[in-house]
């Protein structure tokens, strides 16, 4: 009768968890429940990314499918979640309910409620179903077998096969995960499949967004080009072209800048141009086409072309732009026929925001028929500019021409790290980067922008993502802590520099767009 008292005792005692046990479930849930949160920001921004690149009319047809994949993986994960979530709820309301007043678990000790629902009501075998579906079509999303073949041995969420046990004969999957579990290790167990739901996502949505990017462009579509040397010639000059096969994909559309005129439309591949003509004498267009290559990332040639636009009586010939520009010296040529340049003023004829000075070489001395036009915010969309001429016939200055011309402010930069602004960089030439520069790229004026501040995020190969860290200035090393950040990536890490802000020299604060960049 003793030895079955003792027996008793002690099989009271082993049913009987500590708090102390019971205290370490509560810290590991919440330790899981802030590794979900900050897993689930770094899968926005990949989802950000590509929803991004998706909506540009450069990258639609590339990133498109991509990015529909990816929402779903997004929406099949979010109702996981929600279905786990709702698994806890139903434990803890069956073992007692919550405290009023602390909203903590009433019977964390309890072992009936997770073997009841999961185990004898076959609960455990519902969840172990979803958790394989989400699995299997979490696999089907990525378009890539050998990626498909690594993800399935690396996705965190799977049903590990259970091994019979005396307790266990039948090796029942529910029974041995809930089987006389207290509420808050199942609670806590039900928070580890939430975990791996979101790992898993991030391996996803990271793998296609890697697809997406090592995509190669074919083309498709061939034309011939003739292009002239010259617009204009006179009777007995030599008129020369270059001749060209050239080759495109109509599907991708090309990004197009240009110094005047705009672009009227882009289809099929192919951009179209035009431009009031303006000025007197030949006009120079310069130009830039970025064309996303793939495996190659954003590829940008540069062009330039003339023509001639002609005039009678009085001109003026904007030397550098067709428009004059914000805080920069815009520098013109005048003319007059009949007059003697000595003879020739150049006045606006609003003088408000707008001020005209003759240039002057390195000597300081004066440049018959060049001027110098500075312009300020206050200028409004155009500005006249006329030509006064001293006829001497008729005694006293005379208005012989006049101009309009619009006002505009001087474009945004493009923000680069390392001459990136976007895509693949090898992460040794990361690390060898000052900081933030803006660049303004095919602008013919001297002039520049200063970066000013912007944050610094890094997303760690397969760990959480650092930041953002908020800069002043342009240089990494303005915060150690970012300087340090700068000197550990390593190739599959990815970049995130935010909110950048630049000061042109019009002294206005600019918001310029991010740089994300994908280290290899």
């Amino acid at each position: 009768m003793i030895n079955l008292m003792y027996l008793v005792l002690t099989a009271l005692l082993a049913l009987n968890v500590s708090n102390e046990i019971l205290h370490a479930f509560k810290v590991i849930n919440q330790s899981i429940g802030s590794s979900n949160t900050s897993i689930q920001e770094k899968n926005a921004k990949l989802y950000d990314f590509l929803k991004e690149q998706a909506n540009a009319t450069a990258t639609h047809d590339r990133f498109g499918k991509y990015n529909d994949r990816a929402q779903s993986v997004k929406k099949a994960s979010d109702d996981m979640i929600a279905y786990l979530e709702a698994w806890k709820e139903r434990v803890i309301e069956t073992a007692g309910g919550r405290d009023k007043e602390t909203k903590e678990i009433s019977r964390e000790d309890n072992i009936d409620a997770s073997t009841h629902l999961l185990v004898e009501n076959k609960g455990g075998d519902t969840l172990k179903k979803k958790l394989e579906e989400f699995r299997t079509m979490l696999l089907n999303s990525v378009f890539l077998d050998d990626a498909k073949k690594q993800l399935d041995h690396d996705l965190p969420i799977k049903i590990d096969k259970v091994q019979k046990t005396d307790n266990n004969p039948r090796a029942d999957w529910s029974m041995s995960f809930f089987h006389n579990m207290p509420t808050v290790a199942a609670v806590t167990l039900l928070s580890k499949f939430q975990n791996d739901v979101r790992n898993s996502e991030a391996l996803i949505v990271n793998e296609l967004t890697t697809e997406a990017g090592n995509l190669a462009l074919k083309f498709d579509e061939m034309q011939a080009i003739a292009v002239p040397k010259t617009t204009y010639a006179l009777a007995g000059q030599k008129i020369e072209a270059n001749i060209m096969m050239a080759a495109y994909n109509k599907k991708v559309t090309p990004q197009v800048s240009i110094s005047s005129g705009h672009v009227t439309k882009i289809e099929n591949g192919l951009a179209s141009w035009e431009v009031q003509a303006a000025g007197v004498g030949p006009q120079k267009v310069h130009g830039s086409v970025t064309l996303d290559m793939g495996t190659m990332g954003p590829v940008k040639r540069d062009f330039d072309f003339e023509y001639v636009v002609g005039s009678t009586g009085a001109s003026i010939q904007l030397d550098k732009m067709n428009v004059f520009y914000i805080g920069v010296p815009n520098p013109i040529t005048v003319s007059a026929a009949g007059y003697a340049l000595e003879d020739i003023q150049v006045v606006p004829e609003n003088t408000a925001g707008t001020t005209i000075t003759q240039a002057v070489d390195a000597s300081g001395k004066k440049i018959l028929g060049k001027y110098i036009v500075n312009v300020n915010s206050s200028a409004g969309k155009t500005t006249m500019v006329d030509i006064k001429a001293n006829d001497k016939a008729k005694g006293g200055l005379q208005n012989v021409g006049k101009m309009e011309v619009r006002v505009k402010s001087i474009p945004d930069p493009t923000p680069e790290v390392g001459g990136k602004s976007y895509g693949v960089l090898a992460a040794n030439i990361f690390r060898a980067q000052i900081g933030v520069v803006a660049q303004l790229h095919n602008f013919d004026f001297d002039t520049r922008f200063v970066v000013t501040e912007f944050n610094y995020s890094w997303l760690p190969r397969h760990k959480d993502i650092v930041g953002p860290v908020h800069v002043v200035g342009s240089n990494f090393n303005a915060k150690q802590e970012v300087k340090d950040y700068q000197n550990q990536v390593k190739p599959g890490d990815k970049i995130f520099i935010e909110d950048i802000k630049a000061k042109g020299p019009d002294g206005k604060i600019r918001s310029l767009p991010s740089i994300t960049l994908n280290l290899n």
